[in-house]
Order: structure tokens, then sequence, then C-alpha cells
């Protein structure tokens, strides 16, 4: 029976947080993380068999915390507050907000951990739950439309400022909410 680890995942993983969060994500290495924890470098292979799978671990928990507010707004049936929950999250979570930026769900397939599928799994189905559950409630809404409204224009809107290291402003909440009021039907979009 091995010794107790000194450090949990989510110890591990914050300070991974904090470091991308500082420096950007490229200073999030195993040594860097390993120094500011006090462990040695060895013990973070242990627990993740590489910086890759540390840092897509970070990720899952990131994104599993950030749609859990943007599925709850689609079960509310409120799309306007899908759609503004992401630059209100973005600001409540900057640091979290950054490790967003790290990967791109649809790039991830071909490259993602085996250790984490069953992960992005889940996440990918619990989104596309909540948007079938939405869709199916509002008969005669075009997906494409919804998509557009409450991921696409949301995601590229706070990109900009993220990769700046910076909040976005408020001002882009406001052309959020017109291009949901612009591009989906009043019954749909709360406001």
């Amino acid at each position: 029976m091995g010794r107790p680890a000194k450090f949990s995942q989510d110890q591990i993983l914050d300070t991974a947080l904090a470091i991308i969060a500082e420096d950007g994500p490229g200073a999030a290495r195993m040594d860097a993380i390993a120094a500011r924890l006090g462990a040695p470098t060895g013990s973070l292979y242990h627990r993740f068999a590489s910086r890759d799978l540390l840092l897509a671990t970070l990720w899952v928990r990131v994104v599993s915390g950030f749609q859990h507010g943007f599925a709850a707004a689609l079960a509310a049936d409120d799309a306007l507050a899908a759609a503004l929950h992401t630059p209100r999250w973005c600001r409540e979570h900057p640091a979290e907000a950054t490790v967003l930026l790290l990967h791109r769900r649809q790039d991830l397939t071909a490259r993602w951990p085996d250790e984490l599928g069953a992960d992005l799994g889940t996440l990918t189905a619990q989104l596309s739950d909540a948007l079938a559950s939405f869709t199916a409630r509002h008969p005669g809404l075009d997906r494409e439309r919804l998509l557009f409204a409450v991921i696409d224009v949301p995601y590229g809107a706070v990109r900009r400022h993220l990769l700046e290291r910076r909040s976005p402003p408020p001002v882009v909440d406001e052309l959020i909410a017109a291009t949901c009021r612009a591009v989906l039907p009043p019954p749909v979009h709360a406001g």
C-alpha cells in the first residue's frame, strides 16, 4: 500500500489554473506546477501521465462548470440568459475563462487524451441534450439560429477580449442581446 497523495487532483489543477491566469497556458509546465506546489515533478506525472492530460483534465473541469449555468438557462426556457451566460461567466471566472481558450470542442476528437474520452463524451451529451430539449419545447425553432445566437455569437464576442487577457466589456452583453433579438423569434428569448 502506497503513501497517501500529499496533493489532491484539485490542488494540482488549481495550481495549473493560477499559473495559466498569471502567465498564460505556455507557462503551465509540469515543473512550474510542481515548483508552485512544492512537490516533486514526478508526483505530478504519477497523477497525470502528461502535461496534455493535466491541461485537458483542467479544461473538462472548467467546461463542466461553465455548461451547468448555460444548461440551466436553457432549461428555464431563456435563450437570452443562455447567450449572456458566456460573457457574465467570463467576468466572474477570469482564470477559468482563459482555460476555455485552450481547446475547441470540435478539434478534440483527434488529439484528446484517451483517459478523458468518456468525460468529453459526457460534456458533449449534456450540451446536446440541453439544446435538444430546448428546441423540442419550441417547435419550428431553427436549430442553426439557436446555435448561432447562444453559442457562436457569445463565444466569438468574448474570445478577442480573453485573448487580450481582459474581461469582456458590458457592451458585449448589449451586442449579444441585440443579436438574439434579431435572430430568434420573440417567445424564445426574454427581454
